[in-house]
């Protein structure tokens, strides 16, 4: 047990752990390079299997290329490399070239069926994407772009009655019936995920645009969380909501939970506020305890569970695992206490011992209760570089902070 060992042997395991996710780390920006853009650089690939068989045929998503965006960008700017630049270039040109509607403003949610929508949740992730590239290029037509897309965000999002962000609009921005994000989602005005990337693409702009206004937003958001997402008797996140911000859902998400539990903490730090931070740094415990129920005797945490009808969903997929890693560290820096270092430890283990692909790169979808691989994609419309790669920079700016502190 972590818990018995010396100081000097809990470095060693931190000391292990850089050099495992740093070395994770340029895997994963290697595998999208060389499976997911498309020969002479003209495009991605829409989808890539998990044999890592490459299509062009399936619609394209927002949320892939903004996602693309954001993590060559931010990586380009801890360690430049020419191919992650040109590799961010290509996703900031065809993020607009396919998604940008130049009749109405705003990005559509993707080139098939859904080409007639826009989603706060889409636009979330393309001001993310935005200014993490505004980060590594410093370009001012970027940041006049990122002034209209979060002008847009509020002008056409922002509920002025009963505070808080719509789910999405027609083309035209006007009333649409399926507001959904997937089929998997509760067809509601309102969701906790949305909120919560929004936050995050709001946080990551004051960084780089500190302005009044947008720090206002983001503790708007955080006071949302604190009334109306946070379950204050349970700790677990609600998912879905009306317009008024009654919880409609009861169902638990692991992975958001403990995604929520870090980043909610990192968004009150960026607006250097000392009642916050003191109040998020509290609730990521609560919450890193709350979707510790969630966590199996293998260091993996399983995706979702219905407490109505107590069932649970009997899967692992990657994304959550990422989290669970980041929360876990998070808890641990708060507290000191090693059951939290443990349990990140044991997240990477089960990531290297049943998500990552060893033979053909980057992570598997998933696995399911008998560890089988759920054949889904490696890339495509959700399945992108995003989870992983934050976690990993999130645990590699960590470590080198505290290795830093103890001379190693």
């Amino acid at each position: 047990m972590l818990a018995l060992q010396s100081n000097t042997e809990i470095n060693k395991i931190k000391i292990q752990l850089s050099k495992d996710i740093n070395r994770e780390l340029q895997e994963i920006l290697c595998w999208w390079m060389k499976y997911t853009v498309m020969p002479g650089k003209k495009d991605f690939f829409s989808e890539v299997s998990y044999q890592n068989n490459q299509s062009d045929k399936n619609e394209r998503g927002l949320v892939l290329y903004a996602r693309l965006l954001w993590t060559f960008s931010t990586v380009c700017q801890h360690n430049y490399q020419e191919a992650y630049l040109e590799t961010a270039n290509l996703a900031y040109e065809k993020m607009y070239s396919h998604f940008w509607d130049v009749d109405y403003g705003g990005f559509l949610w993707s080139t098939g069926v859904l080409a007639d929508k826009k989603q706060a949740y889409g636009h979330a992730f393309a001001l993310y994407a935005l200014t993490a590239y505004y980060g590594l290029t410093k370009r001012e037509d970027i940041l006049h772009q990122i002034k209209e897309l979060y002008a847009i965000i509020e002008s056409k999002f922002y509920d002025c009655r009963y505070g808080g962000y719509f789910e999405a609009f027609g083309k035209d921005w006007s009333f649409v019936e399926d507001v959904r994000l997937s089929e998997k989602d509760d067809n509601e005005v309102k969701s906790m995920n949305t909120h919560l990337h929004l936050i995050e693409a709001y946080a990551s702009l004051y960084k780089i645009n500190p302005q009044d206004a947008v720090r206002e937003k983001i503790i708007h958001l955080l006071q949302l969380f604190k009334t109306h997402i946070i379950n204050n008797k349970t700790f677990h996140l609600q998912l879905f909501f009306n317009e008024q911000w009654q919880s409609t859902s009861k169902l638990i998400s692991y992975g958001h939970d403990i995604e929520a539990a870090w980043l909610l903490q990192q968004c009150a730090e960026t607006v250097q506020s000392a009642e916050w931070v003191d109040y998020y740094k509290y609730m990521a415990i609560e919450i890193t305890n709350a979707a510790s129920k969630g966590l199996d005797k293998d260091g993996g945490l399983w995706y979702e569970y219905n407490p109505v009808t107590q069932s649970l969903i009997f899967e692992k997929h990657s994304w959550p695992q990422a989290e669970a890693l980041v929360g876990f560290y998070n808890a641990y820096q708060i507290t000191g206490n090693l059951q939290y270092l443990s349990k990140a430890v044991n997240s990477w283990g089960f990531i290297k011992n049943h998500i990552k692909d060893k033979q053909g790169g980057e992570w598997f979808w998933g696995i399911t209760s008998d560890y089988s691989i759920i054949k889904n994609k490696k890339a495509g419309f959700w399945k992108c570089p995003y989870h992983n790669s934050r976690a990993c920079l999130e645990i590699i700016i960590r470590l080198k902070g505290e290795l830093q502190e103890n001379h190693l």
